[in-house]
């Protein structure tokens, strides 16, 4: 029995058919992943998204061409019905899965009591790349949201199952996705705590605290300095051993503060 097709998004554009790896045009690409994201579109939405700056006659021209230059794949990759078209259910879809996931993860379905890793979708790649147009910025986002609630969500739950170490884990991906986002952070003093390390957790706090200054010149909010004891032990001095010291002020806690440039990334 052949395999499906299959469409990656998340990382740059693949299509796997059932006879090798297709290389369609670029605007059979644009084509594919538009309705890969929509599911369906009328024929006049597509050609005025895909080629906003032409006439509608020569829009609509431009995916006649595109539709019949698609890989020849059965059932066709997209179904046309009159103005309507729709992707093939029978095509996988990276995106669909990491949607799935991340919803199911969101609504409370988390990982089961056996998972030794976070989801794999939740820690996948972005969307498209490279790809600048308007209606991929916006989906771009969208996952990347959905992507970060899911993940926060998921170090809560596995905190609840007194499973740290992969809460850690979930919790890291988020704060590595966008560093400044409180609720990654919380998530990993969270799982600190779930272990009894006061000490990590109060580290971690710190080290946000002064990445909020530098960056934004806020604090973070009292939810978060609520988790913590109401008099968090002072930092040490000159005179503390050594060890110490370089726990607390030494290059882990330097290790939150995002490289200059703007491809900034964080990893614990």
């Amino acid at each position: 029995m052949a395999s499906p097709p299959r469409l990656r998004l998340l990382g740059g554009f693949r299509l796997e058919l059932a006879d090798g790896t297709a290389e369609p045009c670029r605007n059979g690409q644009r084509l594919l992943a538009f309705m890969a994201l929509r599911h369906r579109a009328t024929r006049t939405v597509l050609a005025g998204t895909l080629w906003p700056e032409v006439t509608e006659e020569h829009a609509r021209g431009s995916l006649r061409t595109a539709l019949w230059k698609l890989p020849r794949a059965e059932p066709p990759l997209v179904d046309c019905r009159g103005d309507s078209l729709q992707i093939a259910p029978a095509l996988h879809v990276d995106v669909h899965l990491l949607v799935g996931t991340a919803l199911a993860v969101v609504r409370g379905c988390g990982p089961p009591p056996d998972a030794l890793s976070p989801p794999g979708p939740l820690l996948g790649e972005d969307l498209l790349p490279g790809w600048d147009e308007e209606w991929v910025l916006v989906e771009r986002e969208r996952l990347r949201q959905l992507r970060l609630h899911a993940l926060d969500a998921l170090a809560e739950a596995l905190v609840r199952q007194d499973r740290p170490a992969l809460a850690l884990e979930a919790a890291w991906a988020s704060v590595r996705a966008e560093p400044l986002r409180e609720s990654a952070h919380r998530a990993v003093v969270s799982a600190h705590l779930a272990e009894g390390n006061l000490s990590e957790a109060v580290r971690h706090y710190r080290a946000f605290r002064r990445l909020l200054r530098e960056e934004l010149g806020v604090e973070p909010s009292p939810r978060f300095t609520r988790m913590l004891p109401e008099r968090l032990p002072a930092p040490p001095t000159a005179s503390a051993p050594a060890a110490r010291d370089a726990f607390l002020t030494g290059p882990r806690c330097e290790a939150v503060d995002p490289p200059p440039g703007p491809g900034r990334s964080w990893t614990p």
